[in-house]
């Protein structure tokens, strides 16, 4: 029983240690080689999701490992540690696997690549709010859906657009839209 109510505390411990890290101190375990952060794991650093080396995954394990043996611990019929431990293994396999399973499909829907909605918005309609100089570059504003936009823009072979000139978006590269006047 003993066994179970350190590892209750130590997952819990960690748990709010790690919160507290990520509070006060902000983005706490970067990664160089991939740019993200070090909950990734050692088998996902570059790609979006959660590995189950995760310490996220591996804290909720054995949490729960603590949390059910104690439970079980409690009932005759499971009181046995031969009972209680596997048992307590099982309970915490289900909770980290849906811990692992929550995380990966919340990280697969929030982190997305937006270069292909970027790509889409390649002969929309906008309209010059502040003035394209020769060669230089100006602000084009536009709309997709309900949601208005601003963006830097250039002309599409140098050329001046006044304000207030409705322009189609011909290209994109980076951050500066390329126009040229809708006719």
């Amino acid at each position: 029983m003993i066994v179970y109510a350190i590892c209750l505390v130590v997952g819990l411990t960690f748990t709010l240690i790690s919160v507290l890290a990520g509070q006060f101190f902000g983005h706490f375990g970067h990664v160089d080689g991939s740019g993200g952060h070090a909950e990734a794991g050692a088998d996902s650093s570059d790609a979006p999701g959660m590995s189950v080396f995760s310490p996220t995954i591996l804290a909720s394990f054995i949490t729960s490992f603590g949390g059910f043996g104690l439970i079980f611990s409690q009932f005759d019929s499971t009181k046995n540690a031969a009972i209680s431990g596997p048992l307590s293994v099982v309970g915490a396999i289900i909770v980290a696997g849906a811990m692992l399973l929550f995380f990966r499909w919340v990280f697969q829907h929030s982190q997305s690549s937006s270069e292909s909605h970027v790509a889409r918005l390649i002969g929309t309609e906008a309209n010059v709010i502040t003035p394209i100089p020769q060669d230089g570059v100006g602000e084009i504003a536009y709309v997709v859906g309900d949601t208005r936009y601003t963006a830097p823009a250039r002309g599409e072979k140098g050329e001046p657009v006044a304000n207030g000139q409705s322009v189609k978006i011909t290209r994109i590269v980076g951050t500066q839209f390329y126009v040229t006047i809708s006719k």
